[in-house]
Parts: structure tokens; C-alpha cells; sequence
């Protein structure tokens, strides 16, 4: 939703800006309207174009990086699950209350991905507790020999591993471009864009072409954004990875 508030207020300022100044040159004085005051603003229009590109070239590199930071932590994260529930499984039938809560959690982070398209490592008071609850049945394991003494540490390490993954994929979630970045670009394109107004033909074409390129620049602006929160609209990380973790606890 924010993401779509922001484009739609950044096609409102690229569409009113060249259109404000077709209005306003005619009404301007003559010494105004003159070739040296076009190539005088033109000029400022292709230093904002070039410092327009290199902060839009920050923000996909930006946006690419925490996508696959993100699309890699969850991978990893359901590759820890599986793991400690193959741990578990080779210890053996006392280790099943341990595996149940592991089982839950997992199904209930993966139904709410698929079916509601939340975050689906969302801090909530349940999935703490089915977490916890892992950690308590494992404590009150006792191993009678040395090998499942090792295999009791490694799913004690693997579940760490998993809390870990799970905090950072939630610290993850809120994206990393700054606001003030957003409104600077937004200003320099609203100068662009205005230029293209000055002495601009007022016809039908003028004001289309205007009008398509905000759409088509306000829409890539979307997606660039919506990429920086990957977990909800169009450009999002799958599922997939916990949907087999999950087929694979089930087995």
C-alpha cells in the first residue's frame, strides 16, 4: 500500500510539473523566453538527468541486494528445519515432542505465505511459543550414550541457527531505501519534467507523451520499491523453500 501511495503521488508531480510550465512560460517576460534562458534550463535539466540515473542505479543495486540477501535467508532457514528434523528423527521416538512444535510451525508459517501473503516470519506471541517449546523439549532430553549426546547438541545448534534466521529475515522485512532518497529523486524528476514543459508545443501529443512516460516512470518506481519489501506485491520472495521444508516434516 505505501508503495502504491508513492507512485501515485509521484505520476500527480510528474504529470503537473511540465503542464505548470507550459502554463506559466507564455506569461512569462519576453527576456525570459529567450534561446539563452531554454539552453540555460535545459542544461540544469541534463545535470539532474545524470545525478537521476546514478541515485536510480543505487536504488536497483540496493533493492537487488536485499531481494537476495532475503530469497538466500529463506532458503537457508528452511534448509535448518529440515535439517534439525532429520537430527531428530535419528534420535529417536524421545525426541517426537520436540518434532511436533517443529511440524506446527512450520505449517503455520507456510499456510499464512501462501493463503494470506503476509510476512511469514512475523513476531507474534504463537510462533515464539511453538519455537520455545522446540527449546524446552529439547532441554528435557536426556541421551544415554555419547552419539545421540552429539546429535542432541547439533539440533540444539541448528534450532539457534533457525531463531537466528528467523529475526534477521523480520529485521530484513522493512526495507532499506530512506525516505528522504525517495523525495530528493522525486524532486529532481518533477525539475525534469518541467523543463520538458518549457516552450513546449501545447497540443493533444505534448500532453500524452507527458502523461505515458510519468505512468511508465512512475510504475518502474513501484517496482523498484515493492522489490525493497519482499515479503507483499508483485516482486516477491516465494514460498516454495517452506512449502517442501514442509512436505518434508510431513513424510
Amino acid at each position: 500500500m505505501r508503495e502504491a501511495l508513492i507512485a501515485v503521488v509521484i505520476f500527480l508531480c510528474l504529470v503537473v510539473a511540465p503542464l505548470a510550465s507550459m502554463a506559466i512560460w507564455p506569461r512569462l517576460p519576453a527576456r525570459h523566453r529567450d534561446d539563452d534562458t531554454n539552453n540555460v534550463v535545459r542544461l540544469a535539466a541534463n545535470l539532474f538527468g545524470v545525478m537521476t540515473s546514478l541515485v536510480l542505479g543505487l536504488m536497483i543495486n540496493s533493492t537487488k541486494n536485499t531481494f537476495e540477501s532475503i530469497d538466500h535467508n529463506v532458503h537457508a532457514y528452511a534448509t535448518e528445519m529440515i535439517l534439525l528434523d532429520r537430527t531428530l528423527r535419528q534420535y529417536g521416538p524421545e525426541a517426537d515432542a520436540a518434532r511436533q512444535p517443529l511440524i506446527a510451525y512450520v505449517q503455520r508459517v507456510a499456510t499464512q505465505w501462501s493463503q494470506t501473503a503476509e510476512q511469514p516470519v512475523v513476531a507474534n506471541h504463537l510462533s515464539e511459543h511453538l519455537l520455545t517449546e522446540i527449546g524446552i523439549q529439547l532441554n528435557a532430553l536426556t541421551p544415554p550414550d555419547a552419539a545421540r549426546g552429539l546429535l542432541l547438541q547439533d539440533a540444539r545448534q541448528r534450532l539457534q541457527k533457525i531463531l537466528e534466521l528467523r529475526w534477521a529475515l523480520i529485521e530484513q522485512s522493512e526495507g532499506a531505501i530512506p525516505g528522504p532518497l525517495i523525495v530528493m529523486l522525486v524532486a529532481w524528476l518533477g525539475l525534469i519534467f518541467a523543463s520538458f514543459g518549457f516552450r513546449a508545443p501545447r497540443n493533444a501529443i505534448t500532453v500524452s507523451t507527458f502523461v505515458v512516460s510519468a505512468v511508465l516512470i512512475a510504475g518502474a518506481l513501484y517496482l523498484i520499491l515493492d522489490m525493497d519489501v519482499p515479503f507483499s506485491g508483485p516482486i516477491q520472495i516465494s514460498p516454495a523453500p517452506l512449502e517442501r521444508a514442509l512436505v518434508e516434516l510431513q513424510r
